[in-house]
């Protein structure tokens, strides 16, 4: 196979308009708007908001209700399917945070009512489902989210190492989002009136869509559309407000429309991002006027009647743009009654039946996330993407923060037979930033920018990074905490918008961003112990996306919470000292001087896969080739899962034949999420220096003498990253 193709070839959605294909569609038809006042838990408000609420009944199980709208989604789309999936991509904000958030509210803070709280657990759940082998990937991009896994899944695809992914969002109403988006006072008390000259606002809503995506060199029977391409961008302008100008949004249309090999006048419907809020409207409509001028096709927004269903609504929308080719037909933009005359768009008012053969749908999430995405008619002429390698890339700079310190002074602890668990204060993190630089940022955002700024400066690079990958396994916990904590002692009056944007996943990623002036792909990915292995993964995933000369940040990074952190994390709960800390790469995708490479080789989840040792052996290149590849391996141990971990490590040992050294590297750096993070600057260090000291190798230095470093992740899932000269 020299080229590849990727299409849809099933769906499934559940949505306040409609639980399946079928409702959906007739809900379009008939103009059907969802929104209504909130019912799902009680506020202090009279008169609740209107939301996008789903409100049919339907089974939750014992998982929360983000975990059950996506597994209804995903009923749908593998319904008539049967083959195992390659791989499961999901964009999720909120996680388990509704059942949360009524645990917190009752004070019960036992860790078992917490277990799918994490954000990353929504698509574990999805793979457990499905017995899927393969990567489970979550990205977390604000309302992006649901549009970047569908690229990220693409981009998979392309490879031809998997077949068949199952990509999607889906989030669920919470109190989190509902008050916190009401105390930005981007809430319409009417309901979303996208481009609408009096409009005034977004509503709320919830929701999910899975796509079954599938590369082959033709055209299946089965085809519902063609990804043609997708482009990402970030504005690096502002956490929360859109650029002004909109050149983050035209930039990511751009980059979908290079990537999809067609013009702009090829586009016969545009899907809106169209929230209702008078910026992200305005924002949104200079970047179609700058691309498009006076030649734009028609366009709308579903947000008036489905809501903004935020990681839910890109691939909500993408369903229905693929809707849009199979069906014949463009959805009125609902809720606008009197177009703005200011934005100068060609808005569809009216629900049309006509022939739809290339469609462009916009996500543009908190942060400047942005992302697009070209869906077209499945033609049998269409020509084929070359298939693409999951290339090296190469090291520039690193940087670590652990409980000794930074880079330097955590080799120094090392050196001396000593851990490196424990915690900096907030102070000392940031003591090379400027208290006005900082001042409303809290523990994982100071630290995030901490470990870019090291790592760049490392780098000897004069040039900012154009481009950001971020892995934390649990996001903002000092701000979710306050937002919360606030919340309930204000007997849910008051709301704190600082805290509530900085809650949201890709907050810290956005930080570094806005410094470094990044406007390249800016993913955050949140996968648990495994989410810095997600991040670089996605990295040299989309490395064809970014310039060879340009520099890029992979970083992972969690922080410890006194109260959350023990209930959310069972590894955290089973370790004495409380650690937390990360890593940060400066890369670059094509080769330096330096010759370091860092690779991602391998990720498959160990669950139901009982052949999981066997495939990394043969992915690594065998017995004879460990052997000669690598001078160490670190390996990660999660403490809930060393049991599980320890027998996998045994067998890598026994069927690979490993005779170098062998490192635990959780008993140095304490127990948190983005540990391999740490282990990664560690590896590229000792690469560096060619030589692993004798506190690690066991009797002596062990020279490495070209021989590079091997992390494997072990546990739920079973990772391994490559550091070699």
């Amino acid at each position: 196979m020299t080229g590849v193709r990727i299409f849809i070839v099933s769906m499934g959605i559940i949505s306040p308009v409609g639980h399946g294909l079928l409702q959906t569609k007739d809900a379009i038809k008939e103009g059907r708007k969802g929104i209504t006042p909130l019912s799902l838990f009680p506020t202090a408000q009279s008169k609740p908001l209107p939301v996008g609420e789903i409100r049919e009944s339907f089974e939750t199980g014992n998982v929360p209700r983000t975990h059950s709208l996506a597994l209804i989604a995903a009923k749908e789309a593998m319904k008539g399917f049967n083959d195992a999936l390659d791989a499961v991509v999901m964009g999720v904000s909120t996680g388990g945070i509704l059942t949360t958030e009524e645990h917190m509210k009752k004070g019960d803070l036992e860790p078992e009512l917490f277990r799918f709280h994490s954000t990353g657990s929504v698509a574990e759940y999805i793979a457990g489902e499905y017995k899927c082998t393969g990567p489970v990937i979550t990205v977390s991009t604000a309302c992006s989210s649901g549009t970047v896994a569908i690229k990220v899944a693409l981009e998979m695809l392309r490879t031809g190492k998997v077949k068949r992914v199952l990509a999607g969002g889906a989030d669920s109403l919470c109190r989190l989002t509902y008050y916190g988006f009401n105390s930005l006072q981007l809430i319409d008390p009417e309901g979303a009136r996208p481009f609408d000259r009096n409009r005034n606002g977004m509503s709320v809503s919830e929701g999910a869509a899975m796509l079954l995506l599938v590369s082959d060199e033709d055209v299946p029977d089965n085809a519902v559309a063609e990804v043609l391409g997708a482009g990402l961008s970030c504005d690096a302008y502002h956490s929360s407000t859109p650029h002004p100008e909109g050149r983050g949004g035209a930039g990511a249309i751009l980059a979908a429309v290079n990537d999809s090999d067609i013009s702009l006048s090829d586009i016969d419907y545009i899907n809106l991002h169209g929230t209702g809020t008078f910026h992200n409207d305005l924002s949104e409509a200079k970047a179609l006027n700058s691309l498009f001028g006076d030649k734009k096709p028609l366009m709308s927004s579903v947000k008036g009647a489905f809501g903004h269903s935020l990681a839910a609504a890109g691939a909500i929308e993408s369903v229905v743009s693929a809707m849009s080719i199979s069906e014949n037909m463009i959805p009125a933009n609902i809720g606008c009654d009197e177009p703005d005359p200011e934005l100068n768009l060609n808005i569809a008012m009216n629900y049309l039946e006509t022939g739809v053969k290339t469609v462009l749908s916009n996500s543009f999430g908190f942060g400047g996330n942005n992302a697009a995405i070209v869906l077209g008619k499945p033609e049998k002429e269409r020509s084929k993407a070359k298939l693409k390698k999951v290339s090296y890339l190469s090291i520039v700079g690193s940087s670590c923060i652990t409980g000794a310190g930074d880079t330097d002074q955590t080799m120094d602890e090392i050196l001396h037979g000593k851990d490196c668990k424990g915690l900096l204060s907030t102070k000392e993190i940031s003591q090379n930033f400027p208290p006005n630089a900082v001042r409303r940022l809290k523990r994982l955002p100071r630290m995030v920018l901490s470990l870019a700024v090291a790592a760049h400066e490392n780098s000897g690079v004069s040039d900012p990074p154009s481009s950001i990958f971020l892995g934390t396994g649990w996001g903002g916990l000092s701000e979710t905490y306050d937002f919360l904590v606030n919340l309930y002692e204000s007997n849910e009056q008051f709301a704190s918008p600082t805290n509530f944007v900085g809650s949201v996943h890709n907050a810290p990623a956005g930080q570094v961003a806005i410094r470094f002036k990044a406007t390249g792909p800016n993913i955050t990915t949140t996968g648990g112990d495994y989410s810095f292995e997600q991040a670089l993964m996605t990295a040299s995933l989309l490395s064809d996306d970014i310039d060879a000369d340009d520099t890029i940040f992979v970083i992972g990074a969690d922080e410890s919470h006194e109260i959350l952190s023990h209930i959310f994390d069972r590894s955290v709960l089973l370790d004495q000292t409380r650690s937390d800390g990360g890593g940060a790469l400066c890369l670059k995708t094509g080769e330096t001087s330096s010759g370091l490479k860092i690779y991602p080789a391998f990720f498959e989840s160990a669950d139901n896969n009982r052949k999981v040792m066997s495939s990394l052996i043969e992915n690594l290149g065998e017995t004879e080739k460990i052997n000669e590849k690598y001078g160490l391996v670190f390996a990660g141990i999660p403490a809930a899962h060393r049991k599980a971990g320890e027998k996998q490590l045994d067998e890598f040992l026994s069927l690979s034949g490993f005779l170098n050294p062998v490192n635990d590297y959780r008993k140095l750096t304490g127990e948190f999420a983005s540990a391999s993070a740490v282990a990664a600057v560690l590896a590229v260090r000792f690469v560096q220096n060619g030589k692993i000291p004798v506190q690690l190798s066991g009797s002596e230095d062990y020279h490495l003498n070209g021989k590079g470093i091997l992390i494997i992740g072990l546990g739920k899932s079973v990772t391994a990253i490559e550091v070699i000269p």
